[in-house]
Protein backbone atom coordinates (compact mmCIF):
# COMPACT_ATOMS: atom_id res chain seq x y z
CA UNK A 1 0.00 0.00 0.00
CA UNK A 2 2.86 2.59 0.76
CA UNK A 3 3.94 1.77 -2.71
CA UNK A 4 0.78 2.99 -4.25
CA UNK A 5 0.96 5.72 -2.57
CA UNK A 6 4.22 6.90 -3.35
CA UNK A 7 3.43 6.34 -6.88
CA UNK A 8 0.13 8.19 -6.92
CA UNK A 9 1.77 10.94 -5.16
CA UNK A 10 4.67 11.48 -7.31
CA UNK A 11 2.07 11.00 -10.66
CA UNK A 12 0.27 14.04 -9.57
CA UNK A 13 3.33 16.64 -9.97
CA UNK A 14 4.08 14.40 -13.31
CA UNK A 15 1.57 17.24 -14.74
CA UNK A 16 1.45 19.82 -12.13
CA UNK A 17 -0.47 22.19 -14.35
CA UNK A 18 -2.98 19.65 -14.52
CA UNK A 19 -2.95 18.47 -11.08
CA UNK A 20 -3.23 22.59 -9.99
CA UNK A 21 -6.12 23.04 -12.27
CA UNK A 22 -8.39 20.31 -10.52
CA UNK A 23 -6.85 21.43 -6.86
CA UNK A 24 -8.21 24.96 -7.58
CA UNK A 25 -11.60 23.78 -8.55
CA UNK A 26 -11.93 22.24 -5.09
CA UNK A 27 -10.40 25.15 -3.38
CA UNK A 28 -12.83 27.50 -5.01
CA UNK A 29 -15.89 25.27 -4.02
CA UNK A 30 -14.93 25.09 -0.48
CA UNK A 31 -13.72 28.92 -0.21
CA UNK A 32 -17.47 30.12 -1.99
CA UNK A 33 -19.57 27.43 -0.08
CA UNK A 34 -18.00 28.77 3.27
CA UNK A 35 -18.35 32.68 2.63
CA UNK A 36 -21.92 31.71 1.41
CA UNK A 37 -22.82 29.66 4.72
CA UNK A 38 -20.63 32.22 7.10
CA UNK A 39 -23.03 35.11 5.58
CA UNK A 40 -25.79 33.28 5.77
CA UNK A 41 -25.51 31.91 9.49
CA UNK A 42 -24.09 35.33 10.43
CA UNK A 43 -27.39 36.85 9.41
CA UNK A 44 -29.21 34.49 11.60
CA UNK A 45 -26.73 35.01 14.35
CA UNK A 46 -27.61 38.81 14.12
CA UNK A 47 -31.46 37.99 13.78
CA UNK A 48 -31.38 35.70 17.13
CA UNK A 49 -29.01 38.35 19.44
CA UNK A 50 -31.59 41.09 18.01
CA UNK A 51 -34.94 39.30 19.81
CA UNK A 52 -32.37 37.44 22.68
CA UNK A 53 -30.35 41.01 23.24
CA UNK A 54 -33.09 43.40 23.38
CA UNK A 55 -35.96 41.55 24.40
CA UNK A 56 -36.56 38.40 25.03
CA UNK A 57 -33.50 36.57 26.44
CA UNK A 58 -32.69 32.95 26.41
CA UNK A 59 -35.19 31.71 28.39
CA UNK A 60 -37.87 33.58 30.60
CA UNK A 61 -39.83 31.98 33.56
CA UNK A 62 -43.68 33.01 33.97
CA UNK A 63 -46.43 31.46 35.53
CA UNK A 64 -47.69 28.54 33.92
CA UNK A 65 -51.28 30.34 32.30
CA UNK A 66 -49.24 34.04 31.11
CA UNK A 67 -48.08 33.52 27.84
CA UNK A 68 -51.29 32.31 26.73
CA UNK A 69 -53.38 35.13 28.33
CA UNK A 70 -51.35 37.74 28.63
CA UNK A 71 -52.65 38.97 31.67
CA UNK A 72 -51.49 40.50 34.99
CA UNK A 73 -53.56 38.88 36.62
CA UNK A 74 -51.06 35.33 36.17
CA UNK A 75 -47.83 37.25 37.57
CA UNK A 76 -46.26 35.04 40.03
CA UNK A 77 -44.66 36.12 43.60
CA UNK A 78 -40.73 36.79 43.30
CA UNK A 79 -38.86 35.34 46.24
CA UNK A 80 -34.82 35.20 46.64
CA UNK A 81 -35.00 31.41 47.17
CA UNK A 82 -36.84 30.84 43.88
CA UNK A 83 -34.37 33.80 42.17
CA UNK A 84 -31.69 31.49 44.17
CA UNK A 85 -32.96 27.67 42.60
CA UNK A 86 -32.78 29.23 38.79
CA UNK A 87 -29.19 30.68 39.84
CA UNK A 88 -27.75 27.26 41.19
CA UNK A 89 -27.47 26.12 37.86
CA UNK A 90 -23.99 26.38 36.73
CA UNK A 91 -25.08 27.30 32.86
CA UNK A 92 -26.51 30.73 34.12
CA UNK A 93 -24.70 33.46 34.40
CA UNK A 94 -28.13 36.05 35.78
CA UNK A 95 -31.77 36.71 36.29
CA UNK A 96 -33.27 39.86 35.14
CA UNK A 97 -37.12 40.16 36.96
CA UNK A 98 -39.48 42.32 34.65
CA UNK A 99 -43.42 43.50 35.14
CA UNK A 100 -45.12 44.18 31.87
CA UNK A 101 -48.08 44.59 30.75
CA UNK A 102 -50.55 48.09 28.48
CA UNK A 103 -51.62 51.14 29.04
CA UNK A 104 -53.41 53.87 27.73
CA UNK A 105 -50.57 56.62 27.27
CA UNK A 106 -51.71 60.49 26.53
CA UNK A 107 -50.11 63.64 26.37
CA UNK A 108 -52.57 66.70 25.92
CA UNK A 109 -55.41 65.35 23.37
CA UNK A 110 -52.96 62.91 21.69
CA UNK A 111 -53.23 59.22 22.74
CA UNK A 112 -51.60 55.67 22.39
CA UNK A 113 -51.33 52.31 23.08
CA UNK A 114 -48.13 51.53 24.86
CA UNK A 115 -46.01 48.69 26.59
CA UNK A 116 -45.34 49.21 30.09
CA UNK A 117 -42.57 47.37 31.09
CA UNK A 118 -41.00 47.43 35.19
CA UNK A 119 -37.43 47.16 35.18
CA UNK A 120 -34.04 47.06 37.94
CA UNK A 121 -32.14 49.39 35.54
CA UNK A 122 -28.62 47.87 36.80
CA UNK A 123 -29.57 44.71 35.78
CA UNK A 124 -32.11 44.87 32.50
CA UNK A 125 -28.78 46.99 31.64
CA UNK A 126 -26.36 44.07 31.81
CA UNK A 127 -28.50 42.00 28.42
CA UNK A 128 -29.90 44.94 26.51
CA UNK A 129 -26.78 47.95 27.40
CA UNK A 130 -30.55 50.22 27.16
CA UNK A 131 -28.30 52.91 29.25
CA UNK A 132 -26.25 53.28 25.67
CA UNK A 133 -29.21 53.77 23.46
CA UNK A 134 -30.52 56.72 25.31
CA UNK A 135 -29.98 59.83 23.02
CA UNK A 136 -31.47 62.42 25.20
CA UNK A 137 -32.46 62.72 28.94
CA UNK A 138 -30.60 60.04 31.70
CA UNK A 139 -30.93 56.66 32.54
CA UNK A 140 -32.90 55.25 35.42
CA UNK A 141 -31.79 55.38 38.62
CA UNK A 142 -32.64 52.31 41.15
CA UNK A 143 -35.98 53.94 42.50
CA UNK A 144 -36.74 56.73 40.03
CA UNK A 145 -40.20 57.94 39.86
CA UNK A 146 -39.44 58.79 36.38
CA UNK A 147 -40.00 57.36 32.57
CA UNK A 148 -37.99 55.92 30.01
CA UNK A 149 -39.78 56.49 26.48
CA UNK A 150 -39.23 54.92 22.59
CA UNK A 151 -38.08 58.11 20.54
CA UNK A 152 -41.09 57.05 18.51
CA UNK A 153 -43.67 56.66 20.74
CA UNK A 154 -42.05 60.35 22.42
CA UNK A 155 -42.88 62.15 18.66
CA UNK A 156 -45.68 60.74 18.42
CA UNK A 157 -46.86 62.06 21.65
CA UNK A 158 -44.65 65.54 21.27
CA UNK A 159 -43.04 64.51 24.68
CA UNK A 160 -39.35 65.55 25.06
CA UNK A 161 -36.87 65.08 28.62
CA UNK A 162 -38.69 66.71 31.65
CA UNK A 163 -42.26 66.53 29.99
CA UNK A 164 -45.02 64.59 31.70
CA UNK A 165 -46.51 61.65 29.98
CA UNK A 166 -50.23 60.43 31.58
CA UNK A 167 -50.47 56.62 32.10
CA UNK A 168 -54.55 54.84 32.42
CA UNK A 169 -54.60 50.96 32.82
CA UNK A 170 -55.78 48.05 34.48
CA UNK A 171 -53.88 46.91 37.56
CA UNK A 172 -53.70 43.39 38.77
CA UNK A 173 -57.58 41.68 39.64
CA UNK A 174 -59.29 44.66 37.84
CA UNK A 175 -57.92 47.97 39.93
CA UNK A 176 -57.42 51.04 38.19
CA UNK A 177 -54.32 52.01 37.52
CA UNK A 178 -53.52 55.72 36.78
CA UNK A 179 -50.54 58.05 37.19
CA UNK A 180 -48.12 61.00 35.23
CA UNK A 181 -44.97 60.64 35.56
CA UNK A 182 -42.22 62.43 34.48
CA UNK A 183 -39.44 61.36 31.28
CA UNK A 184 -36.25 60.87 32.46
CA UNK A 185 -34.97 59.53 28.99
CA UNK A 186 -35.58 59.05 25.25
CA UNK A 187 -33.83 56.07 23.79
CA UNK A 188 -33.41 54.81 20.92
CA UNK A 189 -34.77 51.00 20.77
CA UNK A 190 -32.81 48.39 18.08
CA UNK A 191 -36.63 47.31 17.30
CA UNK A 192 -38.60 49.37 15.52
CA UNK A 193 -42.13 48.01 16.95
CA UNK A 194 -40.99 48.55 20.54
CA UNK A 195 -39.68 52.04 19.37
CA UNK A 196 -43.33 53.23 18.76
CA UNK A 197 -44.69 51.66 21.83
CA UNK A 198 -42.26 50.70 24.86
CA UNK A 199 -42.36 52.45 28.14
CA UNK A 200 -39.80 51.51 31.08
CA UNK A 201 -40.51 52.06 34.31
CA UNK A 202 -38.30 51.05 37.48
CA UNK A 203 -40.00 47.55 38.74
CA UNK A 204 -41.09 49.09 42.17
CA UNK A 205 -42.85 52.09 40.44
CA UNK A 206 -44.30 49.62 37.98
CA UNK A 207 -45.65 47.41 40.95
CA UNK A 208 -47.09 50.23 42.45
CA UNK A 209 -48.57 51.91 39.13
CA UNK A 210 -50.17 48.22 38.86
CA UNK A 211 -50.60 47.16 41.78
CA UNK A 212 -49.37 43.85 41.93
CA UNK A 213 -47.37 44.15 45.00
CA UNK A 214 -44.26 41.88 44.89
CA UNK A 215 -45.61 40.07 42.22
CA UNK A 216 -43.70 39.78 38.17
CA UNK A 217 -44.68 38.93 35.26
CA UNK A 218 -41.48 37.55 34.00
CA UNK A 219 -37.51 36.42 35.08
CA UNK A 220 -35.48 36.43 31.75
CA UNK A 221 -32.79 33.81 32.39
CA UNK A 222 -29.41 34.63 30.95
CA UNK A 223 -26.97 31.77 29.85
CA UNK A 224 -23.33 31.30 29.95
CA UNK A 225 -23.11 29.32 26.56
CA UNK A 226 -26.07 29.61 23.83
CA UNK A 227 -24.79 25.74 23.25
CA UNK A 228 -25.78 24.78 26.60
CA UNK A 229 -29.46 26.28 26.19
CA UNK A 230 -31.76 22.81 25.67
CA UNK A 231 -30.08 20.99 28.50
CA UNK A 232 -30.42 24.06 30.32
CA UNK A 233 -34.08 24.46 29.49
CA UNK A 234 -34.56 20.36 30.05
CA UNK A 235 -32.61 21.05 34.00
CA UNK A 236 -34.91 24.04 34.39
CA UNK A 237 -37.95 22.35 33.69
CA UNK A 238 -37.50 19.69 35.87
CA UNK A 239 -36.99 21.92 38.54
CA UNK A 240 -39.04 24.37 38.68
CA UNK A 241 -42.76 23.01 39.35
CA UNK A 242 -46.22 24.54 38.76
CA UNK A 243 -47.25 27.70 38.79
CA UNK A 244 -44.04 28.21 37.26
CA UNK A 245 -43.48 27.20 33.76
CA UNK A 246 -40.13 27.97 31.54
CA UNK A 247 -39.82 28.50 28.03
CA UNK A 248 -37.10 29.23 25.41
CA UNK A 249 -36.61 32.07 22.91
CA UNK A 250 -37.41 29.79 20.04
CA UNK A 251 -40.84 29.38 22.00
CA UNK A 252 -41.39 32.28 22.52
CA UNK A 253 -40.51 33.88 18.64
CA UNK A 254 -41.83 30.91 17.05
CA UNK A 255 -42.29 33.42 13.09
CA UNK A 256 -38.47 33.97 13.72
CA UNK A 257 -37.29 30.26 13.93
CA UNK A 258 -39.46 29.66 10.64
CA UNK A 259 -38.22 32.89 8.93
CA UNK A 260 -34.74 31.38 9.64
CA UNK A 261 -35.64 27.84 8.74
CA UNK A 262 -36.85 28.46 6.01
CA UNK A 263 -34.27 31.01 4.65
CA UNK A 264 -31.86 28.14 5.16
CA UNK A 265 -33.73 25.66 3.39
CA UNK A 266 -33.58 28.51 0.50
CA UNK A 267 -29.52 28.47 1.13
CA UNK A 268 -29.16 24.59 1.50
CA UNK A 269 -30.73 24.54 -2.44
CA UNK A 270 -28.46 27.21 -3.77
CA UNK A 271 -25.34 25.52 -2.19
CA UNK A 272 -26.57 22.08 -3.63
CA UNK A 273 -26.64 23.95 -7.02
CA UNK A 274 -22.96 25.27 -6.23
CA UNK A 275 -21.74 21.66 -4.94
CA UNK A 276 -23.51 20.16 -8.56
CA UNK A 277 -21.32 23.05 -10.65
CA UNK A 278 -18.31 21.92 -8.27
CA UNK A 279 -18.34 18.14 -8.67
CA UNK A 280 -19.36 17.98 -12.78
CA UNK A 281 -15.75 20.47 -12.95
CA UNK A 282 -13.88 17.88 -10.87
CA UNK A 283 -15.21 15.39 -12.78
CA UNK A 284 -13.95 16.84 -16.16
CA UNK A 285 -10.52 17.22 -15.25
CA UNK A 286 -10.66 13.67 -14.09
CA UNK A 287 -11.57 12.37 -17.00
CA UNK A 288 -9.31 14.59 -18.77
CA UNK A 289 -6.58 13.13 -16.73
CA UNK A 290 -8.38 9.78 -17.58
CA UNK A 291 -8.12 10.18 -21.26
CA UNK A 292 -4.62 11.94 -21.69
CA UNK A 293 -2.92 9.14 -19.96
CA UNK A 294 -4.99 6.26 -21.56
CA UNK A 295 -1.87 4.77 -23.54
CA UNK A 296 0.49 5.24 -20.53
CA UNK A 297 -1.99 3.23 -18.51
CA UNK A 298 -2.13 0.13 -21.22
CA UNK A 299 1.53 -0.09 -21.10
CA UNK A 300 1.58 -0.17 -17.43
CA UNK A 301 -0.93 -3.47 -17.76
CA UNK A 302 0.49 -4.96 -20.64
CA UNK A 303 4.37 -5.00 -18.68
CA UNK A 304 2.24 -6.62 -16.18
CA UNK A 305 0.45 -4.05 -13.72
CA UNK A 306 -2.44 -5.65 -12.19
CA UNK A 307 -5.63 -3.35 -13.03
CA UNK A 308 -6.74 -2.87 -9.19
CA UNK A 309 -3.27 -2.16 -8.34
CA UNK A 310 -3.55 0.70 -11.09
CA UNK A 311 -6.82 1.34 -9.87
CA UNK A 312 -5.48 2.20 -6.13
CA UNK A 313 -3.16 4.15 -7.50
CA UNK A 314 -5.92 6.33 -9.53
CA UNK A 315 -7.86 6.37 -5.97
CA UNK A 316 -4.88 7.96 -4.38
CA UNK A 317 -4.66 10.51 -6.99
CA UNK A 318 -8.05 11.38 -6.70
CA UNK A 319 -7.76 11.69 -2.89
CA UNK A 320 -4.85 13.28 -2.80
CA UNK A 321 -6.09 16.00 -5.16
CA UNK A 322 -9.49 16.35 -2.55
CA UNK A 323 -7.49 16.76 0.10
CA UNK A 324 -5.03 19.42 -0.70
CA UNK A 325 -8.10 20.95 -2.03
CA UNK A 326 -10.22 20.84 0.76
CA UNK A 327 -7.27 21.90 3.12
CA UNK A 328 -6.12 25.03 1.08
CA UNK A 329 -9.82 25.98 0.78
CA UNK A 330 -10.49 25.57 4.56
CA UNK A 331 -7.25 27.51 5.54
CA UNK A 332 -7.67 30.52 3.10
CA UNK A 333 -11.37 30.42 4.07
CA UNK A 334 -10.31 30.86 7.98
CA UNK A 335 -8.71 34.04 7.91
CA UNK A 336 -10.91 36.21 5.17
CA UNK A 337 -13.45 35.07 7.16
CA UNK A 338 -12.38 36.12 10.62
CA UNK A 339 -11.24 39.31 8.82
CA UNK A 340 -14.88 39.77 7.28
CA UNK A 341 -16.70 38.65 11.13
CA UNK A 342 -14.78 41.76 11.87
CA UNK A 343 -15.77 44.07 9.14
CA UNK A 344 -19.19 43.32 7.82
CA UNK A 345 -19.58 45.02 4.81
CA UNK A 346 -22.07 47.96 4.92
CA UNK A 347 -25.50 48.23 2.86
CA UNK A 348 -26.28 51.60 1.25
CA UNK A 349 -29.40 52.94 -0.46
CA UNK A 350 -32.27 50.87 -0.28
CA UNK A 351 -31.17 47.91 0.80
CA UNK A 352 -29.91 49.94 3.95
CA UNK A 353 -33.17 51.90 4.60
CA UNK A 354 -35.60 48.02 4.17
CA UNK A 355 -32.54 46.57 7.24
CA UNK A 356 -32.94 49.52 9.34
CA UNK A 357 -36.97 49.87 9.16
CA UNK A 358 -36.83 46.05 10.31
CA UNK A 359 -34.22 47.19 13.27
CA UNK A 360 -31.61 45.39 11.81
CA UNK A 361 -28.09 47.14 11.59
CA UNK A 362 -27.50 47.80 7.99
CA UNK A 363 -24.67 45.26 7.43
CA UNK A 364 -24.16 41.80 6.33
CA UNK A 365 -22.21 39.90 9.60
CA UNK A 366 -20.48 36.75 8.61
CA UNK A 367 -19.95 33.67 11.23
CA UNK A 368 -17.56 31.97 12.38
CA UNK A 369 -19.18 28.76 14.12
CA UNK A 370 -16.76 26.31 13.21
CA UNK A 371 -19.29 23.98 11.39
CA UNK A 372 -19.21 26.62 9.11
CA UNK A 373 -15.78 25.55 7.62
CA UNK A 374 -15.61 21.72 8.68
CA UNK A 375 -19.28 21.67 7.01
CA UNK A 376 -18.12 23.10 3.54
CA UNK A 377 -14.91 20.88 3.05
CA UNK A 378 -15.81 17.92 4.26
CA UNK A 379 -18.70 18.10 1.50
CA UNK A 380 -16.74 18.68 -1.13
CA UNK A 381 -14.28 15.97 -0.40
CA UNK A 382 -17.23 13.89 -0.01
CA UNK A 383 -17.92 14.66 -3.56
CA UNK A 384 -14.33 14.31 -4.57
CA UNK A 385 -14.10 10.83 -3.30
CA UNK A 386 -17.29 9.58 -4.92
CA UNK A 387 -15.93 11.05 -7.86
CA UNK A 388 -12.43 8.79 -7.32
CA UNK A 389 -14.79 6.07 -7.80
CA UNK A 390 -14.73 6.70 -12.00
CA UNK A 391 -11.21 5.62 -12.06
CA UNK A 392 -11.43 2.55 -10.75
CA UNK A 393 -14.22 1.86 -13.20
CA UNK A 394 -12.23 2.98 -16.20
CA UNK A 395 -9.13 1.46 -14.91
CA UNK A 396 -11.18 -2.47 -14.57
CA UNK A 397 -13.28 -1.77 -17.97
CA UNK A 398 -9.96 -0.79 -20.03
CA UNK A 399 -9.36 -2.49 -23.09
CA UNK A 400 -5.50 -3.44 -23.65
CA UNK A 401 -5.22 -2.96 -27.55
CA UNK A 402 -7.42 0.61 -27.64
CA UNK A 403 -5.42 1.97 -24.86
CA UNK A 404 -1.89 0.95 -26.16
CA UNK A 405 -2.86 2.54 -29.73
CA UNK A 406 -4.47 5.75 -28.36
Amino acid sequence: MSTNIKIAWRNLWRNKRRTLITVASIFFGVLLSAYMTSMQEGSYEKMVDMVVKYYSGYMQVHHENYWESKSINDTFEDTPELRQSILDHLEVDFVIPRLESFALASSEELTKGVLVMGIEPESENRLTSLKGNVNQGSYLQANDQGLLVGEGLANYLHLGVNDTLVMISQGYHGISAAGKYPIRGIIKHASPQLNKMIVYMTLPNSQDFFSTGNRLTSLVVNITDTNLLNRSLKQLRADLKPPYSIMSWQEMSPEMVQQIESDRAGGIIMKAVLYIVIGFGILGTIMMMIAERRREFGVMIAIGMQRIKLGAILFYETLFIGMIGALSGLLVSIPILMIQAQNPIPLTGQAAQVMDDYGFEPYMFFSLTPSVFWHQALTVFIITMVIAIYPIISANRMKLINALHA
